[in-house]
């Protein structure tokens, strides 16, 4: 996947665990998991906008682009 969740790094960065972040969001410490893994299909604004907000820091932070390897492309 082209998109990469860099949640745990955020995390990591601001000092703050999964439970705290959960309880601001008023999710599951489970959830908070998934995203951070990336295994979700997608996020909501209003919850990125919460975490960015949480973590004081900009969306682009959180998630980050990385290209396909060239002969990794999907057809």
């Amino acid at each position: 996947m082209a998109i990469v969740v860099r949640l745990d790094v955020m995390l990591a960065l601001r000092k703050v665990r999964s439970k705290e972040l959960a309880a601001h969001l008023g999710i599951t410490e489970a959830n908070v998991s998934l995203l951070k893994s990336g295994k979700v299909k997608g996020v909501r604004f209003d919850t990125l906008e919460r975490i960015c907000e949480f973590l004081q820091c900009q969306p682009g932070d959180p998630l980050e682009y990385v290209p396909e390897a060239e002969g990794a492309q999907r057809d």
